[in-house]
C-alpha cells in the first residue's frame, strides 16, 4: 500500500521517543480544534504533537523529568551554538557508529554528572536512539553499533525543533498526570492525552526504568479525568490502542460504549482508513469528546 506523504510543515521531534506520533500527525492534528488558547499535552514525551499545534500557550507535561529538562535547555539555546557544542563533545569522546569504548566512557561520565546536553548526545549513539534508565536513574541503553549517530537528518530535526520551540509560549512540567492542576482551563483550551498503552509493554510503562509503571489504576484515573473535562465543556483528544496482538483494552471499550465520544480509527500505514480495513493485529484510534 502506498504511504501518504507528510506535509512539510510538520516538525519532527529531535528524539526517537517510544510511541511518538509523528507519522500519524496528518491524521491526528486536523481533528483538533481550530482555535486553541492553551494546549495541554498531558503525556508529552518527545513533543511530536504539541510542537505542531497552533495555540496561544502550551503546557507540556511528562513524568520523565530528564526529557523535560532537555527541552527546557533546548528552549534557551541558539541552534548554531548548540550544534557546535554537540559536535565538540562528539570529537572529544571520538563518538562514532563503531566506537563502543568511546560510547561506554561517555555513558559513564554522563551517569556521574547528568546534564541535558550530554543526554541528547548519548541517546544519539545508543541502541535505537532510545531512553533507558534503571531504577537508580542511571542511563543503561546499550551502544547502537553500525546504526546510531548524530546524523545530518538529526541535526536538521533539532534545528527546526529549536527554532519553533523558541517562538512558543510554553512550559514543561514534570508531574504525574493526576497531579497537574487543570482547574484553570476553560472551554477555549484543549487537552491531548497520549498515555502509555495498557495492553502493550514498552520501556516507558514496564515499571523498571526509574519511572512509575502504567496499570489499571492509572487507566481508570485517566478516564475519570476525561469525564471531568467533558463535564466542564473542555475539549480533549485521546490517542490509544483498542486491540493489540489478540488483546483488547476492556477499560477503553467500556469507556467508548458508555460515553458520548467520537471514535476515529487510524491507519498504521498512515493513510485514512475505516475500522473494517484495519489489520487485525492492532487497532489504533483517536477519541474526541466533540464532533
Amino acid at each position: 500500500m502506498k504511504k501518504c506523504n507528510l506535509k512539510q510543515e510538520y516538525i519532527k521531534s529531535p528524539l526517537n521517543y517510544v510511541g511518538g506520533k509523528y507519522k500519524l500527525l496528518n491524521q491526528i492534528i486536523p481533528k483538533f480544534s481550530k482555535n486553541i488558547d492553551t494546549f495541554v499535552d498531558l503525556f508529552s514525551g518527545g513533543c511530536n504533537v504539541g510542537i505542531n499545534v497552533n495555540a496561544n500557550t502550551y503546557v507540556f507535561n511528562d513524568i520523565n523529568c530528564r526529557i523535560n529538562e532537555m527541552f527546557r535547555f533546548f528552549a534557551t539555546q541558539s541552534e548554531d551554538e548548540l550544534v557546535a557544542e554537540i559536535k565538540s563533545r562528539i570529537d572529544e569522546f571520538q563518538l562514532s557508529k563503531t566506537n563502543e569504548d568511546g560510547y561506554l566512557k561517555f555513558r559513564e561520565q554522563y551517569n556521574s554528572n547528568p546534564n541535558p546536553l550530554d543526554l541528547y548526545i548519548l541517546v544519539s549513539y545508543s541502541y535505537n536512539y532510545q531512553f533507558r534508565f534503571n531504577n537508580s536513574m542511571k542511563f543503561n541503553n546499550p551502544f547502537g553499533r553500525n546504526r546510531s549517530q548524530f546524523s545530518e537528518n538529526m541535526e536538521r530535526n533539532l534545528r527546526l525543533f529549536i527554532n519553533k520551540l523558541r517562538t512558543m509560549d510554553a512550559i514543561f512540567t514534570d508531574k504525574c498526570f493526576t497531579e497537574l492542576d487543570l482547574l484553570s482551563l476553560s472551554k477555549d483550551d484543549f487537552v491531548y492525552l497520549d498515555p502509555p498503552y495498557l495492553i502493550t509493554t514498552g520501556s516507558y510503562n514496564d515499571g523498571n526504568r526509574g519511572f512509575l509503571n502504567w496499570g489499571r489504576s492509572q487507566e481508570e484515573q485517566m478516564y475519570n479525568l476525561m469525564e471531568q473535562l467533558s463535564s466542564r465543556g473542555i475539549k480533549f483528544a485521546l490517542s490509544n490502542v483498542l486491540e493489540h496482538k489478540g488483546k483488547t483494552n476492556e477499560f477503553l471499550k467500556s469507556y467508548i460504549e458508555n460515553n458520548s465520544v467520537n471514535v476515529h480509527y487510524l491507519d498504521s500505514n498512515y493513510n485514512n482508513s475505516s475500522y473494517n480495513s484495519k489489520k487485525t493485529g492492532c487497532v489504533e484510534l483517536l477519541i474526541t469528546n466533540y464532533y
